[in-house]
């Protein structure tokens, strides 16, 4: 397995996945030519040497390297609500008190607001079902901070993630009926197509601006507020061990929580290791009692790439890692080249998160 930046080429893997994935999965929508601009956006960032927190979009992809297939997608978007708004709602509790009367009554609410201004986002996580193996989706997951760690100044200090909401079987959302049952009279998959084509404005002429009170809402509605697609839990986890908590910004369509952490305090950002790499024949492959699966990148941005080494952990103290000549052609590195490391082992989740082993590959996050 390798991670590369997304190339013209992959076009057609990316409508696949595209329509895998379904409504809700907003980053990236079925349709060729929005995809096309996608890839092209994504290259002329990688080629970019402006470092000014400009809005820049990142692509990658997970290439099997034997067949050439895509399993899947990543990326990270740098100084998202910068050239348009990032609405939300803002999921808190409001408390009426009559000091005559001596009644108080608190009660929640959703107030839709512009919160993120200019934020490192971290979106459009797919792994696709027929892929689904170890470490392909902690690979998918983890190397957009390594990625991060070596290219620091080019992403904004406060890093969001914008998790997928509960959806049934068919894609509908049920906190969305509600709201289309009283404000907007569009299918789901409809406003999902216009949120992935950044055609909002209809949020601002349709969508309530006053303050919803969930106790007024439909018990299904009320009861997804906040709260992530079966698939993207394991996604969600993943991200509370690297430090990420939900502050109450919920999204507009179907509730799904946002998540943030400052991007320099992430705990794979800062874990994210410099070292040498030194090149061998065969590399430290063979080590059935002491290895350990480790995310290894190449310090590069249009040539960026990034897989899994077998290796002994213990090892990396030395400030080298042993690579095999096929790893190091895969990652287009020569002797003594720089390296980023980060291991793929477990850690511990704190039990505030979502009851998923550590174990769960991601699915998809947003």
């Amino acid at each position: 397995m390798i991670i590369r930046p997304v190339r013209h080429d992959d076009l057609n893997d990316l409508y696949e996945i595209a329509c895998e994935s379904g409504p809700g999965f907003t980053s990236l929508m079925p349709d060729k030519d929005r995809l096309s601009r996608k890839i092209e956006g994504s290259i002329r960032s990688f080629r970019s040497q402006a470092v000014d927190h400009s809005e820049q979009r990142y692509l990658f992809v997970l290439e099997e390297e034997t067949s050439g297939q895509i399993m899947g997608t990543t990326g990270i978007t740098s100084g998202t609500g910068r050239s348009q708004p990032l609405y939300h709602f803002r999921h808190s509790t409001l408390t009426h008190h009559s000091r005559e009367l001596g009644l108080r009554r608190s009660v929640g609410a959703l107030t839709r607001c512009v919160h993120y201004r200019n934020c490192t986002e971290f979106c459009s996580l797919y792994l696709r079902p027929a892929f689904r193996r170890a470490n392909a989706g902690k690979l998918l997951s983890k190397v957009r901070f390594a990625f991060i760690a070596q290219h620091l100044d080019r992403f904004p200090n406060l890093a969001i993630a914008q998790m997928r909401g509960v959806a049934d079987e068919h894609g509908q959302s049920p906190f969305w009926d509600w709201l289309r049952d009283h404000f907007i009279d569009l299918d789901f998959s409809q406003v999902t197509q216009l949120a992935g084509a950044g055609s909002l404005d209809f949020v601002e002429d349709l969508m309530p601006s006053l303050p919803l009170y969930t106790h007024l809402m439909s018990n299904p509605a009320r009861a997804v507020i906040g709260q992530v697609h079966p698939d993207t839990r394991p996604a969600l986890a993943m991200l509370k061990a690297e430090g990420f908590r939900h502050r109450g910004m919920v999204d507009l369509f179907d509730a799904g929580p946002t998540v943030e952490c400052r991007t320099d305090n992430i705990r794979s950002v800062r874990g994210a290791a410099l070292m040498s790499a030194e090149i061998s024949t065969t590399g430290n492959q063979h080590l059935p009692d002491t290895g350990r699966p480790v995310l290894v990148t190449n310090t590069g941005l249009e040539d960026f790439r990034a897989m899994v080494v077998n290796t002994d952990i213990h090892a990396l103290a030395s400030g080298r890692i042993e690579l095999s000549t096929k790893q190091a052609d895969a990652l287009g590195l020569s002797v003594g080249a720089s390296v980023r490391t980060l291991p793929l082992g477990q850690q511990a989740i704190p039990a505030a998160s979502i009851h998923v082993t550590d174990s769960a590959e991601v699915h998809y996050a947003l």
